[in-house]
């Protein structure tokens, strides 16, 4: 393809919103020119609709579990919490063949791209989908790339090491053996993920988390990886129980002992750390290790809230993930993050930084996921920068009527009930055009006979 020209109202480039953004994008499909103040749009412009974000990218994905979103907000004993809420969940990871997982990621991606993600990483444990198939968890990893091809969405693939059941437990339950794998097998995936050919895919790596698995299984893949510059996932201090089975298995708290444990550097990607304390956060600071938070998947399970002022405070990059996907837009995630910081310690704006003149809040929360999320997802070069794919979403000033431009995110994230992203483009190419996607009828049609068949309705 030839290189493009895009001409946008305004946009907003390095914390600000500048009027007369002229973009180029080069025949690879990244940016090559971004000029502002262009007042009048050259002769061979598209001219877009609206203003203009960089796409965002979804750090934390399991893409199976669309299958069980909203299906678990019923409670039918005494208690029901993250524990219990998982033990349904795997009803669903056991029942799921390849065919059906590719429909229902397909139409998870496409209402990620409607709702602004350009870019999924996906935390994909669920290898195995029939009786001792060894090619089962390649046939799994392509089901999710033939999805996000279909779909148009950007996919940084993450194979994950799951090798028992919890500290005490060495192996796996029954309902856990789809998850099974070893540290060779993770290497062969995110090797021949890395080798498929896919323009908008790469891989990285993911460790379930230290319940999942031991000091020597994870010794073996990092020392299989090597110093390839790939992103590192984990999950890690979700939840309390979590972090008294670590004290009584190791002596020590999850982030604690793995910052102990690992030499830890830019690649890691701790997701979730809601359970930090300050010593253990100015560790993950020092190791120039990021961060992870998925808001609406924690509120949903009742993870309980992080310390975002403290990470803050320490400059720790910061991502957003949707995570189980009760919610699959950024800018609720955004919202929901902000507001939990309001609830819990009883103040307006906390996210907002007047002395680093970053007053706002929604700006601040905007340009930390957006730096996040391309270190998450192995893209250092993300956003609106020359380098960076050409990624982008065009707003909707309809679903915005009256706000003045320099208030436009802070309107976005925190005073819009309906979807304000019109269109959204993938390294140049349109995917979304006035809120809709070109294949969404027939994948949802799709998507509805998959839920039928797991569901029985």
């Amino acid at each position: 393809m030839n290189d493009q020209l895009f001409w946008a109202p305004c946009g907003l480039i390095d914390r600000q919103w500048r009027q007369g953004v002229l973009l180029r994008v080069d025949a690879s499909g990244f940016w090559a020119e971004i000029t502002v103040g262009v007042s009048t749009p050259p002769a061979d412009a598209c001219i877009l609709s609206g203003p203009v974000l960089p796409g965002m990218v979804n750090a934390h994905s399991h893409a199976f579990q669309r299958a069980f979103a909203g299906l678990a907000e019923r409670r039918e004993s005494a208690a029901d919490d993250f524990w219990s809420w998982r033990d349904r969940m795997y009803g669903v990871a056991n029942r799921i063949s390849a065919s059906q997982l590719q429909t229902i990621a397909t139409q998870l991606y496409i209402e990620m791209l409607r709702g602004g993600y350009t870019q999924v990483c996906e935390f994909h444990y669920l290898h195995r989908l029939s009786e001792n198939a060894d090619d089962d968890a390649l046939r799994s990893s392509s089901a999710l790339i033939d999805a996000a091809t279909q779909s148009g969405i950007g996919l940084t693939m993450l194979p994950t090491l799951y090798e028992r059941a919890s500290f005490k437990q060495s192996q796996l339950r029954a309902d856990q053996q789809r998850f099974s794998s070893i540290a060779n097998d993770i290497h062969r995936l995110y090797q021949a993920i890395q080798a498929c050919g896919k323009p908008l895919v790469n891989a990285g790596i993911a460790i379930h988390s230290l319940r999942a698995a031991s000091r020597e299984a994870i010794t073996d893949l990092l020392s299989l990886v090597g110093d390839d510059d790939i992103p590192v996932h984990i999950h890690i201090a979700e939840q309390l129980q979590e972090v008294s089975d670590c004290l009584a298995a190791t002596g020590a708290r999850p982030i604690e002992w793995l910052c102990r444990e690992f030499k830890l550097d830019a690649r890691w990607q701790l997701v979730h750390a809601t359970h930090a304390t300050n010593d253990e956060i100015e560790s993950v600071a020092g190791s120039h290790a990021n961060i992870v938070i998925c808001p609406t998947t924690e509120a949903n399970l009742g993870d309980g809230i992080a310390d975002l002022p403290h990470w803050f405070a320490k400059d720790v990059n910061i991502a957003i993930g949707s995570d189980s996907h009760v919610c699959r837009t950024w800018i609720e995630e955004l919202r929901l993050l902000e507001y939990g910081q309001r609830l819990k310690l009883m103040k307006r704006n906390v996210s907002a930084s007047p002395e680093r003149e970053q007053t706002s809040t929604a700006i601040r929360l905007f340009e930390m996921a957006i730096k996040g999320g391309g270190l998450a997802a192995g893209l250092p070069k993300w956003g609106l920068s020359i380098g960076a794919r050409a990624d982008l979403l065009v707003l909707d000033l309809h679903a915005l009527l009256g706000v003045p431009h320099a208030n436009l995110l802070d309107a976005l994230v925190f005073a819009t009930n309906e979807n304000a992203i019109s269109d959204v483009y993938v390294a140049g190419k349109k995917v979304i055009a006035n809120g809709k996607h070109p294949q969404q009828d027939k994948i949802a049609s799709q998507f509805e006979r998959v839920m039928g068949e797991l569901w029985g309705d």
